[in-house]
């Protein structure tokens, strides 16, 4: 691709405002700002500050000369980026379809429109300036769901049922790599995914095909590879614990553990990726849990749930439990009163989603495009801002069952286990 092509789309949407007044073009007299200091800094320096630089920022700066457009396709500024390049707590929602309605539309489509994309486009949340950007998905193609997060990848699973593709998708430079099938036959299950710059484990549990009518969680496959040779494709499986009912989808890595909630009764399950094990971890009050959901945390596992206790004198609540290293739980916050009470009053029992990333928890309620986000290390609570491009186009295609999905995504100009994964599959 040629490296300063113009025609070449960035993948975030900007607003700019103009502010009216004269425009000065007379030199600064400030010594500080003297252009005959800063226009001679060593390209060296230059590109230690444009590696700091956040994403959206660093895509209008490749406006700026041709070198800078082509710092994207250049090896040593990559190189200096994975080494000193902040990390960015950043959130990512999508349009969502239910369960419901991609097992409707398996059963009810004749033909199709010969479009093999997706047409989607995600949201890009930045809890510290509390700013929404857009992102594309365009390349990812149809027949397609998002499931995790990790390492600035998306990991997105076919939804037919059998056999499972997965895909693992970069938005912000647009490389797309598809993982082997998985070996047996499953319905949705749950996926774990976790990244780093040189190794990529993925874990896909439950909703085993025992028939083309009948699903039940029984087993669960793991894919790893790392830049040190070592491989397995699906090739590690254990089994699940019995009775268990997987019925979120969701899974949170944390310390070399994946772990997933459990329903009726609640509990968590974990699963061990060394040992190849799982076990379960009861869950506190776990007989007066509404709407639980596991999250992580500046890697700690924190349940988030509603309290309530109809036949008992204890208000209704949303609380927050942190996993210690002893396996007990410790509450380590309680939304306020006033507060809960007009979440309560938006939610209407309806259930929400917590995603945690950093020191950040966004709690969205399902049904809509509210929520709250939790500062662990500040104590606050504050409402998410509308994120101004729902409604306008996108892959909600105005029907039924779509829903705003959250996942903890870190925004990375690069990643190379996409390169490692290319070798290996091509």
């Amino acid at each position: 691709m040629d490296a300063f092509n113009t025609s070449m789309p960035l993948p975030f949407s900007y607003t700019f405002t103009i502010t009216s007044g004269s425009c000065n073009t007379s030199t600064h007299t400030n010594p500080w700002m003297d252009v005959r200091i800063w226009s001679k800094l060593p390209e060296r320096l230059l590109d230690r500050v444009i590696a700091f630089l956040p994403p959206p920022a660093f895509f209008r700066a490749r406006s700026v000369c041709k070198r800078w457009y082509g710092l994207l396709y250049c090896s040593s500024f990559l190189e200096l980026y994975m080494q000193i390049s902040p990390s960015h707590h950043w959130f990512l929602f999508l349009k969502h379809r239910t369960l419901k309605s991609y097992i409707c539309r398996a059963n009810t489509s004749s033909g199709g429109n010969g479009d093999n994309q997706t047409n989607c486009e995600g949201y890009l949340f930045d809890p510290c300036d509390a700013a929404w950007y857009r992102l594309s998905f365009n390349l990812v193609p149809s027949g397609f769901y998002p499931a995790s997060s990790s390492g600035g990848l998306v990991c997105w699973v076919s939804d037919e049922a059998g056999a499972k593709n997965l895909i693992l998708f970069n938005p912000l430079v647009d490389s797309l790599i598809q993982l082997p099938p998985t070996l047996r036959p499953r319905l949705f299950p749950s996926i774990g995914l976790t990244v780093s710059p040189t190794s990529v484990d993925v874990t896909v549990a439950g909703d085993d095909l025992i028939s083309p009518y009948a699903v039940k969680n029984l087993s669960t496959e793991s894919f790893h590879i790392d830049a040190g040779g070592f491989y397995s494709i699906w090739g590690t499986t254990s089994s699940l614990p019995r009775l268990c009912s997987l019925e979120s989808g969701r899974m949170v890595h944390v310390d070399g553990k994946f772990y997933c909630m459990n329903y009726s009764p609640f509990s968590v399950l974990a699963y061990d990726m060394a040992a190849n094990k799982w076990f379960k971890i009861q869950a506190p009050m776990r007989r007066f849990l509404r709407s639980p959901g596991l999250v992580e945390s500046r890697g700690k596992l924190i349940l988030v749930a509603a309290v309530e206790k109809s036949k008992l004198n204890v208000p209704k609540s949303l609380r927050l439990w942190g996993l210690q290293d002893c396996g007990t739980w410790v509450e380590i916050e309680r939304m306020p009163l006033q507060l809960y009470m007009q979440f309560a009053e938006v939610e209407g029992g309806n259930g929400f989603d917590p995603v945690g990333h950093g020191e950040f928890i966004v709690i969205m309620i399902r049904g809509s495009d509210k929520g709250l986000l939790f500062d662990i290390c500040r104590k606050r609570w504050r409402w998410i801002p509308a994120c101004p491009y729902l409604g306008s186009s996108g892959c909600a295609n105005n029907g039924e069952g779509a829903e705003l999905r959250g996942l903890a995504y870190e925004p990375r100009l690069a990643t190379p286990v996409i390169s490692l994964l290319s070798c290996f599959t091509g």
